[in-house]
C-alpha cells in the first residue's frame, strides 16, 4: 500500500464537477482579478464562519503583514509570537519594521506557552500573534487576559486552524482579527496561493481591504499607499466550490485522528497529540513525537508511507534570526521538540485501512 502525506487529487476527484465548473465560469467571464467570484467567496466564508468581514488577499503571509500595518505596527515596535511556527508568523513582523519576540511552546499542546507570555512583554510590545498550530487553538482566555491587562491587540494566526474552536469560539474570532492561509494543502485549500483576513471591526476591515488593493477602494482613487495583494478569481471560485464541504471534511479529520489514537495508543515509544480541554482540534496535522524520528521516517518510507516535519528548525535557531542573539536554552521545549515531532498522513480522504497500515508499520518498527 502507498500512503501519500496529502492526497489533493482524491479530494479533487470527489468534487470534480463543481471544481471544473467553477474554473470554467471564471475563464468564460474573464473574471480573473477581483469581481463577483472574489466577493462571493468573501460573503460566503464570512457567513459560514460567523463574522462580519472577510477580506480576501493573495496569501496567508500577506494577511498577517496587512493586519500589522493597519493596526499601526512599525519601526522599533515589538511583536510577540511563538518559537516553533512557519516563518510567515515572524518574517511579517520584521517586514513592518518591528522586532519579533519569541516565546517557547507548551510541552504538551505545542502552542505558545501562555504562562511565559507576560514575561516577554515590554514597553515596546505592540501586538501578540498566537499561532493556532496544527489545528490546535491556544488558550485564548489566558492570552486575552494578559493582552487586555496591557492594552495590546491580539492577531490570531489561523493558517492551520480553519474552523477550530476554543470554548465554542472559532479561531480568529477572539482577537482583533484572524489571518488565514488557503495554500493548497490547508484544510480549506485553493489551487495556488490565497488567504484572507476576518474581523468584526468595520474600520479595520476597511483599512485592510484598501491597503491590499494599492491603497484604493475604487480604481484610481488611492487614499493611501498600499500593496498588491488580491485574490484571483479562479482561486476564489475554487474555494467557494469547496466551502460547502469544509465542515464535513473537518469532522472526517477528527474521526481519522481518533482512529490514529485507537491504533497507535498501545505503542509506548511515541507520544500522541493531546487535545486542549473545551476545544475542537481541526487536525490540519496529526503530530506524534519520538526520539528516533529519523529512523522511523526512513522505515515508513520503505513501506511507501510519506511523512513530514513541521518544523525541523525552530525559528530562534534559523540563520535569519541570528541577529536576535537567542540561544537554544532560551526556548528549551521548542529546541528539543524540533528533533522529535513528526507529522503522519492526515486528510479527509484517508481511509481507516490506510491508518491501520500506517499504525502497524509504526508498531513493527518499534518491535524490531
Amino acid at each position: 500500500m502507498k500512503v501519500p502525506f496529502v492526497d489533493l487529487k482524491s479530494q479533487y476527484i470527489s468534487i470534480k464537477e463543481n471544481i471544473d465548473s467553477a474554473i470554467e465560469n471564471v475563464i468564460n467571464e474573464t473574471a480573473f482579478i477581483g469581481g463577483k467570484y472574489v466577493e462571493e467567496f468573501e460573503n460566503k466564508f464570512a457567513t459560514l464562519y460567523g463574522v462580519k468581514h472577510c477580506v480576501a488577499v493573495a496569501n496567508g503571509t500577506d494577511s498577517l503583514y496587512i493586519l500589522m500595518k493597519m493596526i499601526g505596527i512599525g519601526n522599533n515596535d515589538e511583536v510577540i509570537t511563538v518559537a516553533n511556527s512557519w516563518i510567515s508568523s515572524s518574517e511579517t513582523i520584521t517586514q513592518t519594521g518591528a522586532k519579533p519576540v519569541f516565546v517557547d511552546i507548551d510541552p504538551i499542546l505545542y502552542t505558545i506557552d501562555e504562562n511565559l507570555l507576560e514575561a516577554a512583554i515590554t514597553s515596546k510590545t505592540k501586538a501578540i500573534i498566537p499561532v493556532h498550530l496544527q489545528g490546535q487553538m491556544c488558550d485564548m482566555d489566558k492570552i486575552m487576559s494578559i493582552a487586555n491587562k496591557y492594552g495590546i491587540p491580539v492577531i490570531e494566526d489561523c493558517a492551520q486552524s480553519h474552523f477550530s474552536e476554543y470554548k465554542g469560539n472559532r479561531a480568529g474570532t477572539i482577537g482583533v482579527a484572524g489571518s488565514f492561509s488557503f495554500y493548497p494543502g490547508k484544510n480549506l485549500g485553493a489551487y495556488g496561493d490565497a488567504g484572507c483576513i476576518i474581523t468584526n471591526d468595520d474600520e479595520l476591515a476597511l483599512k485592510c481591504r484598501m491597503f491590499a488593493r494599492h491603497g484604493a477602494l475604487k480604481k484610481h482613487n488611492h487614499i493611501i499607499e498600499g500593496i498588491n495583494s488580491r485574490m484571483d478569481g479562479i482561486q476564489a471560485a475554487i474555494l467557494t466550490a469547496k466551502l460547502p464541504h469544509i465542515l464535513s471534511w473537518t469532522d472526517k479529520r477528527i474521526t481519522n485522528a481518533d482512529l490514529y489514537n485507537k491504533y497507535l495508543g498501545k505503542i509506548q515509544d511515541i507520544i500522541l497529540p493531546v487535545v486542549r480541554t473545551e476545544s475542537k482540534h481541526s487536525f490540519h496535522l496529526y503530530v506524534i513525537r519520538t526520539k528516533v524520528r529519523e529512523e522511523l521516517v526512513a522505515f515508513l518510507k520503505s513501506k511507501n508511507i510519506e511523512t513530514a516535519v513541521h518544523y525541523p528548525v525552530a525559528l530562534h535557531n534559523m540563520e535569519a534570526y541570528r541577529y536576535l542573539k537567542y540561544c537554544p536554552d532560551d526556548f528549551p521545549i521548542a529546541n528539543s521538540y524540533q528533533n522529535q515531532i513528526l507529522s503522519l498522513p492526515m486528510y479527509p480522504e484517508l481511509s481507516e485501512a490506510q491508518i491501520v497500515y500506517i499504525s502497524k508499520a509504526i508498531e513493527e518498527f518499534f518491535q524490531k
